[in-house]
């Protein structure tokens, strides 16, 4: 057993006087200003260049991160722990921010143009895909240091060599990049695991890939075509197999509506077996069989989707839409594949985001100043804030998710 200590009177007396103190000069904490990284999120108020940290418990803003430069197509990603927020800006800003303090921590101004990034599944790198000059940059995700420049160069068809803007850039299992090329019609992969960037090329891929997306399990990577009917499927367990077509003949004789914005496939929705895709210039949602892509569904919708995204639960997919139908969020039952509520969160709604759970959406209206948060069983709107010009809404759960 082990022994008690003895403290002689005096020594007792001056302990007790040392402890009160100490006591004495500290201040408790006020427990408004703690806040559980998981709780939290931010809204891209774009106008203004700043976030709105918010937490999703409370539904309420808790502060604004301001300096934050051009945020008109802004996104963001988490670190590993959460706790900071990597804001990828229009304008070439790569901006690291502590979600519990408000601050920006780190500042670089990388590109010309720039149109977002991904962590590395190891959380210590962090790539950004650059329109201008096009190519992938790479840094030091705690520092922002510069980790390697790869510029996204090909033979244009008067064969000289040119510089294809970047699009698509996800992270992949393995401490790998993956992104799309627009000119150049092709899929790159980046391995970050030896001593140099290692780059694979996937040439010939389909006619202007404007964006793509990673399956939640990280195995397939899917570029959309703008030029033609299709999408491009890489299968990065097998990437020897190469690229390969599904969904070449979904909108076959009939005409595209002209597009007033492009949809965007991260954040596609998954549903058991399938997949939902926004279809381009059309008002229909894609349902695609994923263990052979194979078209199995066609849904008319109120518009030309642009985000088409699931539910946690994966039973509801919720789906907005380009200009001129952009104030409204049409809900899908995946069971019946059928619209079964119309929402009407203001005008210009730009993004959705759901509770880690699903219990909640949360939804920017860029043109009405306004997120409104929804509960997703009742369809109730549990609360309205202020916000000017929202767009994007991330949550910190997206720190733990493949492409997300």
């Amino acid at each position: 057993m082990g022994k008690t200590r003895y403290l002689p009177p005096l020594r007792r007396s001056l302990a007790a006087v040392s402890l009160l103190a100490l006591l004495a000069g500290c201040q408790a904490t006020p427990s408004d200003a703690l806040h559980g990284t998981g709780d939290l999120g931010v809204v891209v108020e774009r106008a203004t260049g700043s976030l709105a940290v918010v937490d999703t418990s409370e539904r309420r803003i808790l502060e604004r991160v301001e300096g934050l430069g051009d945020l008109s197509h802004a996104s963001v990603k988490f670190s590993r722990d959460a706790r900071y927020a990597l804001v990828f800006g229009r304008d070439g800003g790569l901006t690291r921010v502590d979600l519990l303090t408000g601050e920006i921590t780190h500042r670089v101004m990388q590109s010309g143009n720039s149109i977002g990034g991904a962590i590395s599944q190891d959380g210590s790198l962090v790539a950004v895909a650059n329109y201008e000059p096009g190519g992938v940059r790479i840094f030091d995700s705690a520092t922002l240091a510069p980790v390697a420049d790869i510029p996204a160069t090909y033979r244009d068809e008067h064969g000289e060599t040119v510089r294809s803007k970047v699009v698509g850039l996800v992270d992949a299992p393995q401490n790998r990049f993956v992104f799309s090329l627009f000119e150049a019609g092709e899929i790159r992969m980046i391995d970050m695991n030896g001593e140099t960037p290692e780059v694979t090329r996937f040439p010939d891929i389909g006619d202007s890939p404007y964006d793509a997306l990673i399956g939640p399990d990280g195995r397939y990577y899917i570029a959309g075509l703008f030029g033609e009917d299709g999408l491009a499927l890489l299968d990065l367990w097998h990437p020897e197999a190469g690229v390969t077509r599904i969904l070449p003949d979904y909108g076959r004789g009939e005409a595209r509506l002209p597009v007033y914005k492009m949809p965007h496939l991260e954040g596609w929705a998954m549903a058991g077996d399938e997949a939902w895709l926004p279809a381009v210039g059309r008002h229909e949602v894609l349902v695609a069989d994923t263990d052979d892509w194979s078209l199995v569904g066609r849904i008319p919708v109120h518009g030309q989707p642009v985000f088409v995204m699931s539910r946690p639960d994966e039973r509801q997919v919720w789906v907005n839409f380009a200009h001129p139908d952009n104030d409204v969020v049409q809900v899908i039952d995946t069971e019946t594949r059928e619209v079964i509520r119309t929402l009407s969160p203001g005008e210009a709604v730009l993004h959705m985001e759901f509770t880690p759970k699903g219990e909640h959406a949360w939804v920017s209206a860029r043109d009405s100043d306004r997120i409104t948060v929804y509960d997703t069983r009742t369809f109730e709107v549990l609360a309205e804030l202020d916000s000017e010009s929202p767009s994007g809404i991330f949550f910190t759960d997206r720190a733990h998710r493949i492409g997300l």
